[in-house]
């Protein structure tokens, strides 16, 4: 199982109203107390077109380390995230996260969860280093990664556009349709789940 994290196993509302303004409001504090503050218009010129540059993810996923060890930050996961996650690993399926946060973004979000530490059950963690997210290439390359034929990969996402190209790369998907998620197009073609417990016999 490859997961998708925003819309997927987390809410938006967590990521864009909780993460990214903890990060836009430390951000200047954070850059000058690492001698760089010629950097700060720059960052937030990013943050304003939600970039998805490696560097300011990676950027984002330092400021948030400090929100996460003092408890400001405890990262959110749907009630049928854990289950499912501990489900998988009985059944011995591997579990890996594909986001446009950065690797350490994610491993502190589920290291710091509402559910408890839930980085044991997750074996691997990508993020754009590998390719963007609408980009065959990208699931193909984690697919070699993980040493693992595409077509035994189910890739979930809130995004049709993502799926689309998990499944030109061969992989299975399922598009994940959160309270609060943004609209997809018709026909997309993708199975379609509103809770990972829909997922019981994979």
């Amino acid at each position: 199982m490859l997961l998708d994290v925003e819309g997927t196993t987390t809410p938006l509302a967590f990521v864009s109203g909780r993460l990214f303004p903890y990060a836009r409001t430390r951000l200047r504090q954070y850059l000058e107390a690492h001698g760089r503050s010629d950097d700060v218009a720059r960052f937030l010129a990013l943050m304003d077109q939600d970039s998805k540059t490696s560097e300011l993810k990676e950027l984002q996923g330092h400021i948030w380390e400090e929100g996460y060890r003092t408890g400001e930050l405890t990262g959110e996961v749907f009630d049928d995230v854990p289950r499912a996650l501990r489900r998988w690993q009985q059944q011995g399926v591997g579990v890996g996260v594909f986001s446009s946060g950065s690797v350490l973004a994610q491993k502190l979000l589920f290291r710091h969860s509402t559910a408890g530490d839930l980085t044991p059950l997750l074996r691997w963690h990508f993020d754009t280093a590998v390719g963007a997210k609408t980009d065959a290439d990208s699931y193909a390359r984690i697919a070699a990664s993980i040493q693992m034929p595409p077509e035994r990969i189910t890739f979930i996402s809130d995004v049709v556009g993502e799926l689309d190209a998990a499944r030109a790369a061969g992989l299975g998907t399922a598009l994940s349709l959160r309270p609060g998620n943004a609209a997809q197009r018709q026909g997309h073609g993708h199975l379609s789940i509103r809770s990972f417990d829909e997922l019981i016999d994979c």
